[in-house]
């Protein structure tokens, strides 16, 4: 029988009277990779800040047993004394440093009088990066110069210099290409060989079946069940079952399209980038919404569709843009983003906690934020009855889990804090959205109650535009799919053309197409 290196019993875990955790229990075997699965809230990045010490010893009730030794955690460095190491979702990088100094920061080779060693930091930090792959790598660049898959891989070297035993990855792959995540889950499986173990929070089940040797599910702040890999994979409905209490037979809400006429029209966009007025990002891109349609942009990582749609955002992205914007048969010159929203456009970004909310204010503060001009105020007064009342009404509609209105976003899960961004656009009563990764970094259930949302919005008349990496996602939830490929359209698809292969056919030839 395997060795049990961890035992966390009957955790419990409070937060102003509401239990996150309540009477946990978990275990992991030495050497293995052990998924952690659940909806966003339901206590898995807690237990695991119970773990690592973020939550000191003290906050909680409950035993660590670590390595057969009872644990009180106080601090992150006193779990990582004992070689448990934690990867948070945010990454702990300084992007102005070099990537030497991110490999050994806070654990710095010093001399006898604490002057720092650079040259055993740079012999050491090249030797880790060799074990990862990264061994290549210049060590002088500043890490913001590199792409979110190295800089994750960084982490992980960061941690291999603790002499990590225990490695617990709060949702990896979340910001992640296919690529990038294929290089990450070989690194853990190589790990796994080496004698370390993992613990892995992902939404991403087919990465979960494909690596993990057993899976937890945790529900509401309770353990359900733990699922042991046999010979085959574990399913993913049988994960999906656990974290949601029944089966999710359709994972794709069923919508009856009522299109109508165009509402939104784009011909001949051209945009720049803004840092090299010369290199063109958008290439004479024709596009077209009609009212009640939800049309998707597939397309590879750096193919141009957040930039297209940003350019198309009053100009949130790009230099030197030109082209036409029609909506409702009328032209439009937009110069700002305020006067996007003022027509009737709307944009929710794909990194939410950057540029979609300010995590430190409440929920109605976010939640009316593009609309107190327009919807909320008169005269620069703000009718904050108003205010409260419709803010709590689209807070029941859309279903954002909350103790109320007034509690801080940053507290909420990821699913929720993505629904309060959508509440947001949907309060400025908008013609056309553009949603740019709608449901990066949240689980099935919460992925479900957006493709909902944005079934209503399309019920409601708008035209709704969808940017995913996730192809499965576009051809669930799409009516029509425009494939983009370096800043162009490289072809349409109709619903009863769908297909992944076809998506990626239309992605290669425009590749090896003569320049």
């Amino acid at each position: 029988m395997a060795e049990i290196i961890l035992e966390m019993r009957h955790i419990t875990k409070d937060f102003s009277g509401v239990k996150a955790l309540d009477d946990v229990n978990l275990k992991i075997k030495k050497g293995e990779i052990h998924a952690l699965c659940g909806e966003n809230g339901a206590g898995k990045s807690t237990l695991m800040n119970v773990l690592s010490g973020v939550y000191p010893y003290g906050t909680y009730t409950g035993d660590i047993i670590y390595k057969g030794e009872k644990c009180e955690f106080n601090t992150i460095r006193s779990s990582e004394k004992k070689g448990i190491v934690i990867i948070h979702q945010e990454l702990a990088l300084i992007p102005a440093l070099s990537v030497a100094e991110n490999v050994f920061l806070g654990n710095e080779n010093t001399t006898i009088k604490g002057v720092i060693d650079w040259d055993e930091t740079d012999r050491k930090a090249r030797d880790v990066l060799s074990t990862i792959g990264m061994g290549s790598e210049d060590l002088s660049q500043q890490v913001q110069n590199l792409g979110v898959g190295k800089q994750q891989l960084i982490e992980i070297a960061k941690a291999l210099t603790k002499k990590v035993e225990l490695l617990i990855l709060d949702e990896p792959t979340a910001a992640l290409n296919d690529e990038e995540s294929n290089i990450l889950l070989e690194l853990m499986l190589n790990l796994k060989k080496q004698g370390i173990t993992c613990i892995m929070i992902s939404h991403k089940l087919n990465e979960v079946s494909r690596v993990a040797d057993s899976i937890t599910v945790i529900r509401d702040g309770h353990t359900i069940e733990t699922i042991e890999k046999t010979d085959k994979a574990i399913e993913e409905d049988r994960i999906i079952k656990g974290m949601v209490g029944r089966e999710l037979t359709n994972r794709y809400p069923d919508r009856n399209s009522k299109i109508g006429e165009v509402v939104f029209e784009v011909k001949n966009w051209m945009a720049y980038s803004p840092l090299d007025s010369k290199r063109k990002v958008i290439n004479d891109v024709s596009l077209h919404v009609r009212r009640g349609e939800v049309v998707g942009f597939a397309g590879l990582m750096g193919a141009g569709r957040t930039e297209l749609a940003m350019s198309l955002f009053g100009k949130a992205y790009g230099k030197n843009i030109s082209g036409t914007m029609i909506k409702n048969g009328e032209e439009l010159h937009l110069k700002s983003i305020k006067d996007a929203i003022n027509h009737k456009i709307a944009y929710v970004s794909e990194d939410r906690k950057k540029y979609g909310l300010v995590l430190i204010n409440d929920l109605k503060w976010n939640m009316s934020l593009s609309s107190l001009a327009s919807r909320f105020s008169k005269h620069t007064v703000i009718d904050s009855n108003n205010e409260i009342h419709v803010t709590e009404e689209y807070r029941k509609k859309i279903n954002i889990k909350a103790n109320s209105i007034e509690q801080i976003v940053g507290s909420l899960s990821g699913g929720n804090q993505q629904k309060v961004v959508l509440a947001k656009w949907m309060l400025s009563e908008p013609d056309v959205l553009l949603l740019d990764e709608p449901t990066r970094g949240i689980d099935v259930g919460a992925k479900y109650e957006i493709y909902t949302v944005i079934n209503s919005l399309a019920d409601a008349g708008k035209a709704v535009i969808v940017i995913s990496s996730e192809m499965p996602e576009l051809l669930g939830i799409c009516d029509r799919i425009y494939v983009i490929n370096e800043g162009e359209i490289a072809g349409e698809l109709h619903k009863n053309e769908f297909s992944q292969e076809r998506i990626m056919k239309i992605i290669m030839n425009h590749i090896g197409r003569e320049k």
